[in-house]
């Protein structure tokens, strides 16, 4: 049930499958305190899988999304009705009791090129939400909660990491490599990317680390005689889709290190580690 305290927005789309999905999810998770989502389509479909995928791929949750038609919500009042698509926008271009009513156009995920367009679409959302979230907020009075939201937007997008020190941390072939390893196991520790890589050099591997750690790239947890690297779960959503990408459509550069991990004897034990 919508808390009469919070503001209602709802994300209107064709299908209810993608974008909406994405946009309602994304709002709750940025801005839950402040707003009730909602998303419908005009002709509803299934939710796509890989709509639910790119959401899980970002550690947000999906169990309770379902496709919902615009007719649900008639007669409800929203204090924002926000259309993703130019189709929605023609159906809808003036939906009752909307208080407030925007109109963007951002392209069909199922229907654009690239190796990724999920990701693609999910990063547009994302960026539009937080300049939604900034313009909107500083339209209202502030209040604790809204200073705290407008913090942790900028924080997303400009302090967790410079985007050029981001970039020069990749051209190294042992960051690059760390960081698609850790990208694909979750976490690693110095013998276990010495092992990959078929790296003799404990200080070589070690210097790229702490490399990659001043950027704040990656974060180390030690834990007995390991310390374990894995990526910094703070990084801007631009940035892991960065090393997402590069790692799920470059797996033949990292193939090779795969192989030598998985023959591996006597790896850090990461059950009794995460305990």
């Amino acid at each position: 049930m919508a808390s009469s305290n919070k503001k209602k927005v709802l994300f209107l789309s064709t299908g209810n499958s993608v974008r909406s999905q994405i946009a309602e999810v994304l709002l709750k998770n940025k801005a839950g305190e402040l707003y009730d989502a909602f998303s419908a389509g005009t002709q509803p479909d299934r939710v796509d899988e890989r709509t639910l995928d790119v959401l899980k791929k970002f550690g947000l949750a999906t169990e309770t999304l379902s496709a919902k038609n615009v007719s649900s919500f008639e007669g409800e009042v929203f204090d924002y009705v926000i259309t993703l698509c130019d189709t929605t926008h023609d159906v809808c271009r003036s939906y009752p009791n909307a208080i407030k009513q925007f109109s963007w156009d951002l392209p069909d995920a199922k229907e654009r090129g690239g190796n990724d367009p999920f990701t693609v679409t999910f990063n547009e959302i994302n960026n539009r939400l937080s300049m939604f979230l900034l313009i909107e907020e500083t339209k209202n009075s502030s209040t604790n909660k809204t200073d705290r939201i407008s913090t942790e937007i900028n924080n997303e997008q400009s302090n967790a990491v410079e985007p050029l020190s981001f970039y020069k941390t990749l051209t190294d072939e042992i960051r690059l490599k760390t960081l698609m390893l850790s990208h694909y196991h979750g976490e690693l520790c110095v013998c276990e990317l010495m092992t990959a890589m078929d790296e003799d050099s404990q200080p070589k591997v070690s210097r790229n680390l702490a490399v990659l750690k001043k950027a704040k790239v990656i974060v180390d947890r030690k834990h007995g005689q390991w310390v374990f690297y894995r990526i910094n779960p703070e990084l801007p959503l631009w940035a892991k889709s960065v090393i997402a990408q590069t790692t799920e459509n470059n797996i033949p550069m990292i193939t090779d290190e795969l192989q030598r991990l998985a023959k591996m004897k006597n790896r850090p034990d990461r059950s009794s580690f995460c305990k």
